[in-house]
């Protein structure tokens, strides 16, 4: 890096509006010197505007790359919820665009990677991790109509406007009609399409007590074929390994866990799953924002490479713009007219 990212930097306005001028005008001397006598590289202006938006809407490579190496972070957002990426790609430059979507990509990998690590050493933070779950699994969820569930804050868990991407992910994970796991029940959408499928066997593991009850109330419990593990996957999984038990297709689709805990669910991929074995997941990291949406996609396919899948994504239209489907929602979770619908056959170790 050329420079460091000092947290003791004095505030001067005079010199952070400079700095911010001279990356909007692409002047890398004039940016370079005004660090040196200590500008602030994180400065923000009007509306929020990092210092590395403005170079990225100038195309502005050195200073982008600079700034980036100093470790100014690629995912800052301005008050509209813009990143720098978008401002590159906004402004029609494409190639800085995809070099700091490339960028961003190897720092989640990298970042991905530490934390793992981290969790691998720290049993504190496995019990903080297990006790945020509790923390879940102990709220209660309501089945509002037929059309969603609600946790205790009135987020939707789940809703019927999916039921076209659970039957597309149901044709992925089923094409060999062969053994099926879905992690998550929610509404039972994804696993009344892999039932009409007629699937060799069908396992659902699911954790809420009450998602577990409407489950009973559905009659679930008594359909021939269908094999119901009441948990956390984080403690079924391991379970299904020692008895050997492997599958030909997976779904993944939990609530209230972030990539770092999908992380640890591909980690065990490879032991569950047949040879030829097709995995799939809702694609809902990030949806508020594309950008950052297509660097999850991209960290989940090298990553999902890495364990011995080939990852391919399908684009589906979506259509849940009507403010009637969110009626009743406490806040919407999905923007977009597109879904990226993830494919990963797994080839072997």
């Amino acid at each position: 890096a050329l420079f460091r990212i000092s947290i003791m930097t004095t505030p001067n306005d005079a010199l952070d509006d400079a700095l911010r001028t001279a990356a909007r005008d692409a002047d890398a001397d004039a940016f370079f010197a005004l660090i040196a006598r200590g500008a602030d590289p994180t400065t923000r202006g009007a509306n929020g505007v990092t210092a590395l938006m403005l170079a990225a809407s100038a195309d502005c490579s050195t200073i982008v790359d600079a700034l980036l190496s100093a470790g100014v972070p690629w995912f800052d957002v301005d008050d509209d919820g813009d990143c720098a990426g978008q401002y590159a790609s906004g402004y029609g430059h494409a190639e800085l665009a995809r070099a700091m979507m490339d960028f961003a990509v190897r720092d989640e990998i990298a970042r991905g990677k530490a934390t793992l690590a981290a969790r691998r050493d720290a049993a504190a933070e496995d019990a903080e991790s297990d006790a945020e779950s509790a923390k879940y699994l102990a709220t209660k969820v309501t089945y509002d109509g037929d059309d969603k569930l609600l946790d205790e804050e009135g987020d939707a868990v789940m809703m019927t406007w999916e039921a076209p991407l659970m039957e597309a992910h149901a044709d992925v994970i089923c094409a060999a009609k062969g053994r099926v796991l879905n992690v998550g029940f929610g509404m039972g959408v994804v696993d009344g399409c892999v039932r009409a499928r007629r699937t060799s066997g069908h396992t659902i593991i699911e954790a809420h007590p009450d998602v577990r009850a409407h489950m009973t109330r559905q009659g679930w419990d008594d359909v021939p074929g269908v094999s119901i593990e009441f948990g956390r996957w984080q403690d079924v999984l391991p379970k299904l390994i020692k008895r050997g038990v492997k599958f030909d297709g997976v779904f993944f689709d939990t609530y209230g866990e972030d990539y770092d805990a999908m992380r640890i669910f591909h980690a065990m991929l490879p032991k569950i799953m047949n040879v030829g074995g097709v995995y799939s997941y809702f694609n809902g990291m990030c949806p508020d924002n594309i950008f950052f949406h297509m660097v999850y996609n991209r960290v989940a396919e090298e990553e999902l490479r890495a364990k011995g899948f080939k990852v391919t994504f399908d684009v589906v239209a979506v259509d849940a713009s009507a403010d009637d489907i969110w009626k009743g929602v406490k806040r919407r979770y999905w923007w977009g007219d597109k879904y990226f619908l993830p494919t990963c056959v797994y080839e072997g170790a």
